[in-house]
């Protein structure tokens, strides 16, 4: 015996008015809510003659919130009907349905804390405006340090975030800079982590200024052409120091490009006879000009204050041996009279 069929329990209505609200509120998002404030409140500077709309005050008693709720809503809603997404507030009424947008543009123009109000809040929606995000998630973020904080020391890729956006902004940011840079010299780890970057920076730029100018400059400070193959060496290790990726230490990389192309200019001074005897005669007079310069500051006029018998001693065993020096230097010129 076939069971007869049970027909189904009638619809409630209760239930079925809850589908149709949520099925329009998951089709429009916050439109919905946008669209009953903009067509029960007035603009502002309305008078309430001649319409049954009513004010944000009034609207937001009425609702059991705050009046800046609502005009959160009234404001998205507006600034949705400048851009021709929406009708204005003038061509609505109580009551009145109009077709709604995607869910997915309401949050482009709903921003859902009253800071972003502030000058505060305008430059951090204009900037999350420039990143490509939404207002509300860069407010959401600028409203929680603790939150920023908790993120940046348990995540790393945080951390770089947040890094970054630091560099960027120091650039332009003086006052940034200075209190960065404070906190830097004040902390042991950091200073000593920004004196090996610095060292390694500038032994990079060392092997980079040869690859790309073929010049160098000689243990006595000539400034050079650089042999092929030593050009060709310093281009190989830049190469390699250029391709390390942003997480790998160039620490040890550039030590050992900068140790290599030192040496390589030492021999390739050595190599070259005319070089080798300009490089000696170079490094004679850097020596001589500043042992010069040295004596010429001192001074004798209160002599008497400081005297001491071992300073006359000393100056005559440095007399002795500069004239052992120009004996050595006229006899060499006497024996070699081309050179």
């Amino acid at each position: 015996m076939v069971p007869p069929e049970t027909s189904p329990a009638p619809l409630s209505d209760l239930v079925a008015r809850d589908a149709r609200e949520f099925g329009v509120y998951a089709r429009t998002g916050g439109w919905a809510f946008g669209l009953m404030v903009a067509r029960s409140v007035r603009p502002g500077g309305q008078g309430a003659d001649g319409t049954a709309k009513v004010s944000a005050k009034e609207f937001a008693e009425l609702a059991g919130c705050s009046a800046e709720r609502v005009m959160r809503y009234y404001k998205a809603w507006d600034r949705a009907a400048d851009d021709g997404v929406v009708p204005h507030f003038e061509a609505l009424a109580p009551g009145q349905q109009v077709e709604l947008p995607d869910a997915d543009l309401w949050t482009g123009y709903y921003v859902s804390r009253s800071s972003a109000t502030s000058e505060r809040g305008t430059a951090i929606a204009e900037a999350a405006e420039a990143e490509g995000i939404r207002p509300t998630k860069a407010l959401e973020v600028a409203e929680n340090p603790t939150a920023l904080r908790a993120a940046i020391l348990a995540d790393p890729s945080t951390a770089r975030a947040a890094r970054q956006a630091l560099l960027d902004r120091v650039r332009e940011d003086p006052e940034l800079q200075t209190e960065w840079a404070r906190d830097v010299v004040r902390t042991d780890d950091l200073k000593k982590a920004v004196a090996s970057e610095s060292r390694s920076a500038d032994r990079i730029g060392y092997v980079r200024q040869i690859a790309e100018s073929g010049q160098i400059r000689t243990p006595a400070g000539q400034t050079v052409d650089a042999p092929a193959p030593l050009r060709q060496e310093a281009e190989r290790h830049l190469s390699l120091l250029d391709e390390l990726d942003d997480d790998e230490d160039s620490v040890e990389w550039a030590t050992e490009a900068y140790d290599t192309m030192k040496s390589l200019v030492v021999e390739a001074v050595e190599a070259d006879a005319e070089l080798r005897v300009q490089e000696r005669r170079t490094k004679f007079y850097s020596s001589l000009q500043k042992a010069t310069k040295v004596f010429e500051e001192l001074t004798f006029d209160d002599a008497e204050e400081f005297y001491e018998d071992d300073m006359v001693q000393r100056l005559e065993e440095l007399r002795a041996a500069i004239g052992t020096a120009i004996t050595a230097l006229r006899t060499s010129r006497e024996r070699h009279p081309e050179s």
